[in-house]
């Protein structure tokens, strides 16, 4: 496979997840990394959405370098409804307290995000490849979570947390390790 482009990362904390039951489509993503490499820098990065009562309160890809944040709409998400989404600065702050848990804060558009994911499990080899969602091969190493917790300006947010996530894997995850390319 030829690869155009690509992006790879330390420390990742993943949590897709709903606020209410029934819900077709997660309305809420954290999906961030301590470091995210680029061909344009490297720099904590990720993307949010946060639409509890249906429209986004807050979406987009986040950095603390806003051409880090630009570059992967266009570049990793080109052809899927990520594409257009907005390049936000944001802070982004990863613990990791392994093996037991990983926790990401997030401050974005004046929202403090936090999660925890706690019981994680063996890691995983994982080789994914490009399909319509996510149209980038992934590989790299998951721990799924058995719990994951969510706060928004430091209140709790209860969730509920699909069997998988927008990658194909856990939709609650550390992922220490990985890439994707297209």
């Amino acid at each position: 496979m030829q690869v155009k482009n690509w992006m790879s990362w330390v420390d990742g904390v993943d949590l897709v997840a709903v606020t209410k039951d029934g819900l077709q489509m997660p309305n809420v993503i954290i999906h961030v990394a301590r470091m995210v490499h680029t061909p344009v820098g490297s720099a904590p990065s990720g993307m949010i959405l946060w639409a509890p009562n249906g429209t986004p309160e807050v979406m987009g890809f986040i950095s603390t370098d806003l051409n880090v944040a630009k570059f992967f709409g266009p570049k990793i998400f080109a052809g899927t409804p990520f594409e257009q989404a907005p390049a936000l600065q944001a802070t982004i702050d990863i613990s990791t307290k392994l093996p037991d848990s990983v926790s990401a804060k997030i401050v974005v558009n004046g929202v403090t995000f936090e999660t925890q994911l706690s019981g994680l499990k063996a890691g995983e080899l994982i080789n994914r490849a490009p399909a319509a969602m996510p149209p980038f091969a992934q590989q790299g190493v998951e721990h799924a979570a058995s719990k994951a917790t969510l706060k928004v300006n430091g209140k709790d947010v209860s969730i509920i947390v699909p069997p998988l996530g927008i990658s194909g894997g856990p939709a609650a995850v550390y992922a220490p390790a990985g890439v994707y390319a297209r």
